[in-house]
This record gives C-alpha cells, sequence and structure tokens, in this order.
C-alpha cells in the first residue's frame, strides 16, 4: 500500500494555515491515543548530571533491581547523608 505524499510536511505553514489549525486537546479520541503521552518541561532541574566511579557490585546490585536503579542510589546516599548531620 502506498502513501500519496503531497509535499503537505514540507511545506511552510502559512497564516491560513495557522488560523484553521486547532489545538491538541480538540483531537478526536481515536485521534489523541495515537501519540504517546509525554512528560511535560521540568519545573526546575534538581539533579546535577555527575560522573562516579563504583565498585562493580555496588552498580551490578542497583541494576539488578530493574528501571529506577540510578534514583534508588540517589536515595541511598540522601539517607546516609541524612544520618550522619
Amino acid at each position: 500500500m502506498s502513501r500519496k505524499n503531497d509535499g503537505w510536511a514540507e511545506r511552510q505553514w502559512t497564516r491560513e494555515d495557522f488560523r484553521k489549525a486547532k489545538p491538541a486537546s480538540e483531537l478526536p479520541d481515536a485521534v489523541a491515543k495515537a501519540f504517546p503521552k509525554t512528560r511535560g518541561p521540568q519545573k526546575a532541574p534538581r539533579k546535577v548530571p555527575v560522573s562516579i566511579r563504583l565498585d562493580a557490585d555496588v552498580v551490578e546490585h542497583y541494576k539488578a533491581t530493574g528501571p529506577g536503579w540510578q534514583a534508588r542510589i540517589n536515595q541511598a546516599l540522601l539517607d546516609t547523608m541524612k544520618r550522619a548531620s
């Protein structure tokens, strides 16, 4: 099955195109369900990317716990920090 490409995706939008456009919130449910939900923008970054060397056993242990393993390492460090103060 071939699709006709009339060039609509490549052309520049005109003022008329923008005037006719509707917000995504007005899409029919069947169409909206075809698009994946995405996370909104982060309000204020709270975490800082760093590079840290850890023992292989530590990384293996946390990775084995599944997705979110880096967050669990972060929580373990926070817990240790709270106990130390």
